[in-house]
């Protein structure tokens, strides 16, 4: 079993061709600007939109530990309070109080997965991101290792941070894996990540060793990593690798901002780290001039 966020369909930036992208909850990374806020911690969450509310009042009525609570028309939730039971999520009709994730076992992901394959064509097929979803390893490889035995290609999204010892089973069941590179600077990376890179580069060269295709996707975030040593980084890691088809640019959106306050954190939008197109062609021009493939 594990906690899946969401089950994407008819996805076109998460590999080859047209994806079905699952999402699996559980991240050890905590990154200032994660756009997934929702998939970091291992444990179910509650999303709490306030607009959303009707005022039905059924929250309250359900919850034995008096965790929404009415004055008049407000409608207080007290996080404090709550036991995550989920039963306030599963009466309420306007959907303000959702779960963030649902278990679900390897034969009910690829269940769902399978409803698309009609779309996938040559090319399409499977992707598992999160969060980290190599962190409930088990799990990730069992479904890749069906969905390969159904013929559906296979592609992995992941930040790099996980045990080494699974490098040989996720080579034999991935066909593309989307490596994210954060920073080059490693104290930079671990202040804003909250982990090192030597671990995630030594699962890129042992990936690399196996022969398994990588794209290298780099987030983009202005004022942060948008300079001369992460893009040095990129370049020299990419001229390293034998089997990286080549590197992509992530810009920082803001998105993950209102989930976070949705999860009862602060919201962590920066408008401020938002790069713009000159932003991202200048670090483009940079990075092919010191040989990086762009895709």
């Amino acid at each position: 079993m594990a906690l899946i966020t969401n089950i994407q369909r008819f996805s076109i930036h998460d590999g080859d061709g047209v994806r079905t992208t699952v999402f699996l909850k559980g991240c050890p990374l905590n990154c200032v600007w994660c756009h997934n806020p929702e998939c970091i911690k291992p444990n179910n969450e509650i999303l709490y939109v306030k607009n959303f509310c009707i005022h039905c009042r059924m929250c309250e009525k359900i919850c034995e530990k008096s965790a929404h609570m009415f004055d008049g028309m407000e409608h207080n939730y007290h996080r404090d309070k709550c036991v995550l039971c989920l039963s306030c999520a599963k009466v309420c009709p306007a959907k303000a109080i959702e779960q963030v994730a649902t278990d679900m076992t390897v034969d009910d992901v690829l269940g769902e997965v399978l409803k698309d394959r009609d779309f996938f064509g040559d090319m399409g097929g499977i992707t598992l991101s999160g969060g980290e979803p190599l962190v409930n390893e088990e799990f990730s490889i069992e479904l890749l290792s069906k969905a390969k035995r159904a013929g559906i290609t296979t592609c992995v999204e992941t930040s790099g941070y996980f045990d080494s010892d699974i490098v040989p089973s996720l080579a034999r069941v991935a066909d593309l894996v989307l490596f994210d590179l954060k920073d080059g600077n490693e104290d930079r990376h671990k202040e804003n990540t909250g982990v090192g890179y030597e671990r995630i580069l030594k699962n890129l060269w042992l990936l690399d060793s196996y022969k398994v295709e990588t794209v290298l996707r780099c987030i983009m975030v202005k004022g942060v990593n948008m300079d001369k040593v992460n893009y040095e980084f990129i370049a020299e890691v990419y001229g390293c690798l034998g089997n990286a088809r080549g590197v992509e640019l992530i810009p920082y959106h803001t998105y993950g901002g209102s989930k976070s306050e949705q999860l009862g954190y602060a919201d962590n939008g920066r408008k401020e780290w938002v790069p713009d197109q000159e932003d991202l062609l200048e670090a483009k021009r940079y990075l092919e001039n010191l040989g990086a493939r762009l895709i």
